[in-house]
């Protein structure tokens, strides 16, 4: 069975005199219909977020500010990344454990989604994913 693989990417970006602006296209950088979006920012110092999959939908993570670790794991394997600058992204697509951890004190994490929230989707218990994921 083929493990799903994430994508880490610089994104298109454009300076000038007046500053930079970074862009993110469905069908380009993004590669499936976006139908969510939501911001992960004001972490409490050692806190983490994630510690979760999903079963169907995609993620693409963006730092709009600071800084935080991602480690990825699909269940034999994990990888550990970390987004520091607004033009780089991370693209995950379904059935990879993520873990954020380590955010600075001027986070903020926006993550496009393409589904809309539903709580069937999220595989919170770790040996769960870990069975599902075909790791065992």
């Amino acid at each position: 069975m083929s493990r799903p693989q994430y994508t880490l990417m610089d994104l298109p970006e454009r300076a000038d005199a007046r500053g930079a602006l970074m862009f993110a296209q469905q069908g380009h950088q993004v590669p499936f219909p976006v139908k969510r979006m939501f911001a992960i920012y004001k972490v409490a110092e050692g806190s983490s977020r994630g510690g979760h999959a999903h079963r169907e939908q995609h993620q693409f993570l963006m730092m709009v500010a600071g800084s935080a670790a991602i480690t990825i794991d699909d269940g034999q394997t994990s990888s550990r990344v970390v987004l520091d600058r607004p033009n780089m992204a991370l693209y995950v697509p379904p059935m990879l454990w993520l873990d954020l951890d380590d955010f600075s004190q001027d986070a903020v994490c926006v993550v496009l989604v393409s589904d809309l929230y539903s709580e069937a989707d999220y595989i919170r218990d770790r040996d769960t994913f870990v069975r599902l994921s075909g790791s065992v």
